[in-house]
Formats: structure tokens, sequence, C-alpha cells
């Protein structure tokens, strides 16, 4: 496929903080936190997500997150994240609905599109949900 994730995963991050990051990833890419692309870091796998809101060359930005002197000394890796039509949430509320959560999922400002299912793990407080396509809401 031709189309790309708008969103980079960076590895092996226990060596930079996340505010240093954040900054770093500003300095790497010439953009601001929080107005044209957001972080979150994964502490359990040691790796945080950066996902674009305004459009970039995603590939050239792996590639200058790959050879910049900083990330390198930090011993970071960059990659694309690979599009997915399938999510698992956890830590669910006990009380959540499949309606309450297809509905949140499908929220533009939330980055959802259009749910073709949610099954719904009570006993997990999780729920797998798939969506139409791996667009979002395009």
């Amino acid at each position: 496929s031709a189309e790309t994730s708008p969103s980079v995963v960076f590895e092996n991050i226990q060596k930079c903080k996340p505010n240093c990051l954040r900054l770093l990833l500003e300095n790497i890419s010439g953009l601001t936190v929080d107005d044209d692309f957001i972080v979150e870091v994964i502490p359990e796998i040691n790796a945080a997500v950066a996902t674009f809101i305004k459009s970039i060359d995603i590939k050239e930005f792996v590639k200058k997150c790959s050879q910049h002197k900083r990330v390198g000394e930090f011993k970071m890796t960059a990659r694309l994240l690979e599009l997915t039509q399938t999510i698992r949430a956890e830590s669910l509320p006990d009380s959540i609905s499949t309606d309450y959560i297809t509905v949140y999922f499908e929220s533009a400002r939330n980055g959802g599109g259009p749910v073709s299912d949610v099954q719904l793990f009570p006993e997990e407080n999780s729920a797998i949900i798939t969506f139409c396509n791996h667009k979002g809401n395009t």
C-alpha cells in the first residue's frame, strides 16, 4: 500500500525522559508538540508513539530521526507504526457499554473512524475495536 501511517514508534527510550523526547522531536521536525503532533509514552514496553496531526513527509521524518546525533546517543530507534484495523482498549470502566465505545472511537476528535465491531471483555476490563478500514476518519 502507498498509504503511510501518521505515527512513528520510538523504541528503547529509557535514556530519554518524556519531556526531553518531546523537545527532541520538535527540534527534528520543526513542529510543535500538541499543536502539530502528540506523543504517547508507553513505559511498559519502553516505547513512545508520535502521531502527526499536521501533514508531513513521515518517511523523511523517520529518516531524519535515524540519522540524528541525539537519537543515536540515546540509542533509540524510530520506525513507522503499522496501519491496523483492530485495536485493544484496556482499563475500561466496569459499566462501559459497547455503544459508548463505538461512539467514542467513531469520534473524529479522537482520531477515530467508522467502527464495524466491538467485542467487550468485562472480566478483563477491555475491548477489541475493529474499524471499517485503517484510515480512521478519512
